[in-house]
């Protein structure tokens, strides 16, 4: 009898031990599980994170860039001044190596400008204009020269002259500010004081890197083929239609007119009533301008599709419509630019059927 109850005690037992046994271990995978989704979730809020933090890391990267830039810029410039070559093409050599500099920074702005907020955008400008009145103050100490303005070189001309093109064989550049921009007037190959012309101008095989446009009024300007640079000043109710520039344009001063161009950088200041078909890089920049409207550049001649790949341009951003307006600095639409509409833009314009002009070659 007492072995029947020892028995039964120690199956009473062992089931008892068997239950206790399985809740335990449900109780472990209770809490395995639950600390599993523990760690998911921790994992996940920490993929997050790191998602959060790389967003501006773009921006980080170029404010580093940029920063390190400056700097090895500003000692260079520092450092001409305390120890610099006597030898005239010594020197000229530095200045130009300095001068290139800021231009390659100028173009990481270019380049950056679509992911950068347009405060950096504005700030870095200013820093690259400030560099740039650095270098000219460095440039009139170490090479002193005879006090130059544009209108009395222009003045000196020979009246009987070809007035269209002009090349001296040493061009200088004068800049002239408007408000907080400053834009170059160079003494380079352009076309100047006209009325009511057709004026053309061809750059395939010629060595032209900057042309200038400028004091024209109700005149048609037709360039085909690349340039590094095109500066424009003080237009009227004209027409210009350009090939692709594979650095910037610079407008200031112009008044009903439309523009056709594609370039990788475009600031225009003080525009009125003008109309930009564009393709470029990076954001256009306006300034001091109202009444403008942008579409998408529709400029056709004969290779103009091979002059676009070459210069970088052949691909279309979408950036024509992409304006940074740094007059305007509230986060609503700028009431100074618009799209032009689909129904009152040109479809195509190809210069290669017009007739007419001033050739400038």
């Amino acid at each position: 009898m007492e072995n029947e109850e020892a028995r039964s005690t120690s199956t009473s037992s062992q089931a008892l031990g068997s239950t206790l046994h399985k809740k335990h271990l449900s109780m472990l995978e209770r809490l395995s599980n639950r600390e599993q989704i523990r760690l998911d979730n921790s994992l996940a809020r920490r993929s997050d994170s790191d998602s959060h933090s790389n967003l501006p890391s773009s921006s980080t990267a170029f404010l580093s860039r940029f920063s390190d830039s400056k700097r090895s810029i500003e000692s260079r410039i520092a450092q001409s001044r305390l120890d610099h070559p006597t030898d005239p093409s010594q020197v000229r050599s530095l200045l130009d190596n300095i001068s290139a500099s800021i231009s390659d920074l100028e173009k990481l702005v270019a380049e950056s400008s679509y992911f950068l907020p347009s405060y950096e955008v504005r700030s870095s400008l200013k820093t690259i204009s400030d560099l740039k009145q650095a270098l000219e103050t460095l440039n009139s100490e170490l090479i002193p020269r005879k006090k130059f303005t544009f209108k009395n070189k222009a003045a000196k001309k020979d009246p009987t002259a070809e007035p269209n093109e002009t090349t001296p064989e040493n061009p200088e550049s004068v800049s002239t500010k408007h408000g907080n921009l400053s834009f170059p007037v160079r003494v380079s190959p352009g076309f100047r004081n006209k009325k009511g012309e057709i004026l053309v101008m061809n750059f395939k095989g010629s060595d032209i890197g900057e042309f200038t446009v400028s004091d024209l009024d109700s005149c048609e300007v037709r360039l085909t083929g690349s340039v590094r640079a095109l500066f424009i000043h003080r237009l009227s109710n004209c027409r210009v239609y350009a090939g692709p520039v594979t650095g910037s344009i610079l407008i200031d001063e112009a008044d009903g007119c439309v523009f056709v161009m594609a370039s990788h950088q475009i600031r225009i200041h003080n525009a009125k009533g003008c109309d930009f078909y564009l393709r470029v890089r990076s954001r256009p920049i306006i300034e001091d301008t109202s009444g403008v409207r942008f579409a998408p550049y529709c400029l056709k001649y004969e290779g103009v599709e091979e002059d676009l790949r070459c210069a970088s341009l052949d691909e279309e951003t979408g950036n024509w419509a992409n304006v940074d307006d740094f007059r305007w600095l509230r986060a609503v639409q700028s009431p100074n630019w618009s799209v032009l509409p689909a129904n009152e833009r040109f479809e195509v314009v190809n210069i290669s059927t017009l007739g007419g002009g001033t050739d400038g070659n």
